[in-house]
């Protein structure tokens, strides 16, 4: 999986983003007073306890629209995820409160010029899915990209422009018909992954020009509507690139960084941050850097520092479940792997102080001119049949599963491990447990690459060097000793770490983790329902509960639950509405014969003399 590092690394999102941890324990948010790997883990909720609103990161949905990769349609955007997809999304969701990702090739847009239906078509279908998602109370983040061609320093849709003014005009054209004449709710993210070739031919100074020209277009456009237009980026693969390339060692040298200095030298607008998150470690917006500071914390102190606001939302605009490959198998057919991943990720991303995510994408790449093939996707497809062929993979129902959650959520405590999570919610009619156990399958490497800013560079090299040797794997299974092995005290204190968490990692794998579920001061009778994902939850299948069962007459309810790793499991427990007062609730609804009055025996009498049904509307048969 990894690379030959540069200096100190950790493979992610487009196979060179690098993360530094120590080892930190995840907030989960329970009622637990106890863990006992034997016993399992008591959960003891009472559910008259305190509670605070669940915040929005955790149950609202966040999801870049793409997909696919071409479309028969020309004026659809080949980008985006097929129209079906779109409306199951639609279907199977609550999208207020969401936020949702949009990509807006100009390169695209230019090239149906000739053809001006065409052209304003391709506009409209833009329209039609972020008005949805407006209609329904999600906000909409339109990434810009893509060079047109004539504007292009070289003839290329990743270049940088050589009239930056001319570009600047169609930057403001696009912003101006979607914000001030359609009067969406749009925020703009500025490129796309800028420090890879295969994105953007061009230098730091050249991606700080278009930042400047977009930026200028929102304040001027901002002066004639007199209503915000909120805009920001990098969009860098991960926190701390730049387009020379960098490492975690030197996070100032980072495009976040230096887009920060820009905006505050030039008192342009920046009103998120943005940056891309690939990888299977759950703990990676934990990093730790040189400066003894994570991630989200050090650049909230850039934003201080340079004299802006350190409260700057702060968005990964991309993510998903990620070990190098285009075609991986655990977000395919043991896509129940990737799906545990999700809340583990979204947890750890809400303790370390992110605002908002976008799982990246909804449908997976396929087929397409561009040979970008991917299985990224919450929704899989058949490309090859005339008709939609396709639908939700296992990490969607996940995603169902969070948007399931009520808006008031358990006060929690501490409870130090590594691989499951228990979240308790509820709303005026139902309670919400969700539980979950992920193991990152390359939990090794990811926690010897978090530790990697607490060594000297040198011991790091030492320690990168050997993690991608031959004896990597002989050292993990103890085939050779570190006895036998000169290194340095330090990186053996290190390693023996990994040899223990390896072990107890391979044991939850085997062994499956029992949960104690106590709740008290019940009150009420409840329609209990719980939804699970595991490894019978494949590719596809359906989003139905596995179990169902009233709970009545108890103030206390105990179960215990075995969960498997890579598995989540969701148990809603809805209020039974009380029974009327004179109706006792062993009868039937309705008595078995029921009188008409004169007056409706009329009217049906007059009815079938007409020869009419009852079911159906005035004049049918």
């Amino acid at each position: 999986m990894l690379k030959k590092l540069q200096m100190l690394g950790r493979l992610g999102s487009h196979g060179k983003s690098i993360t530094y941890l120590t080892f930190l324990t995840l907030l989960i948010f329970l009622t637990s007073n106890s863990f006992a790997q034997n016993n399992g883990i008591d959960f003891n909720l009472d559910i008259t306890g305190k509670t605070k609103a669940t915040p929005h990161l955790l149950w609202k949905p966040g999801i870049d629209l793409s997909g696919r990769g071409f479309h028969r349609e020309p004026t659809w955007p080949q980008n985006l995820a097929a129209p079906d997809a779109l409306v199951k999304l639609d279907e199977f969701l609550d999208l207020q409160g969401g936020i949702f990702r949009l990509q807006f090739d100009f390169w695209e847009f230019v090239q149906l010029a000739k053809n001006k239906q065409m052209q304003t078509m391709f506009l409209e279908n833009y329209s039609t899915v972020i008005k949805n998602i407006n209609a329904a109370g999600g906000t909409t983040l339109l990434n810009l990209y893509g060079m047109p061609p004539g504007l292009g320093k070289v003839l290329d849709k990743k270049s940088s422009p050589w009239d930056i003014k001319a570009f600047k005009e169609l930057v403001k054209d696009i912003i101006r018909y979607f914000s001030c004449v359609k009067g969406y709710d749009i925020w703009y993210e500025v490129w796309n992954a800028p420090d890879l070739d295969d994105f953007f031919l061009g230098q730091k100074k050249e991606y700080l020009n278009i930042y400047q020209a977009a930026a200028e277009s929102v304040k001027e456009l901002e002066g004639e509507i007199k209503r915000n237009i909120p805009i920001g980026g990098p969009g860098v693969t991960w926190w701390f690139q730049n387009l020379e390339g960098n490492t975690i060692v030197y996070p100032e040298r980072s495009l976040i960084y230096e887009l920060i200095h820009f905006c505050s030298q030039r008192r342009l607008p920046l009103d998120f941050i943005s940056w891309h998150a690939y990888t299977s470690d759950p703990f990676a917006e934990s990093e730790v850097t040189r400066y003894r500071k994570i991630a989200p914390e050090l650049i909230r102190k850039w934003f201080s520092y340079f004299g802006l606001d350190p409260t700057t939302p702060l968005i990964i605009s991309e993510w998903n479940y990620d070990a190098g490959l285009n075609f991986e198998l655990k977000r395919g057919w043991e896509s129940y792997v990737a799906a545990s991943s999700i809340p583990s990720r979204i947890r750890n991303m809400l303790k370390s102080g992110i605002d908002y995510q976008l799982f990246f994408c909804l449908e997976d790449f396929k087929n397409n001119k561009q040979g970008v093939n991917r299985n990224v996707g919450l929704f899989w497809f058949e490309p090859k049949s005339i008709k939609y062929t396709g639908g939700p993979k296992s990490m969607f129902n996940v995603i169902r599963m969070l948007n399931m959650l009520g808006s008031e959520m358990f006060l929690a405590s501490r409870l130090d491990d590594e691989f499951v999570g228990i979240i308790a919610t509820k709303s005026k009619t139902e309670l919400a447990l969700f539980l979950f156990n992920y193991i990152d399958p390359e939990i090794t490497r990811s926690y010897l690459s978090r530790n990697l800013a607490n060594l000297h560079p040198k011991l790091a090299r030492i320690l990168v060097n050997l993690i991608n040797s031959n004896k990597w794997k002989e050292i993990l299974s103890k085939e050779i000793s570190l006895k036998t092995l000169r290194l340095n005290r330090k990186i053996k204190s290190k390693i023996k770490e990994v040899i223990s968490l390896n072990e107890r990692a391979a044991s939850l794998i085997r062994h499956p983790q029992s949960i104690n579920i106590n709740l008290t001061n019940l009150k009420e009778d409840y329609i209990y329902k719980k939804y699970i994902v595991d490894k019978t939850c494949r590719l596809d299948c359906a989003f139905v509960p596995r179990e169902e069962k009233e709970i009545r007459n108890v103030t206390a309810y105990k179960e215990t639950l075995t969960l498997e790793a890579y598995s989540v499991v969701l148990i809603v427990m809805d209020k039974k509405p009380p029974v009327p007062a004179g109706i006792d609730a062993a009868e039937d609804d309705f008595p078995e014969e029921a009188e008409c009055s004169d007056e409706i025996n009329q009217t049906i009498n007059q009815e079938v003399k007409e020869g009419q049904s009852l079911a159906s509307p005035a004049g049918e048969e």
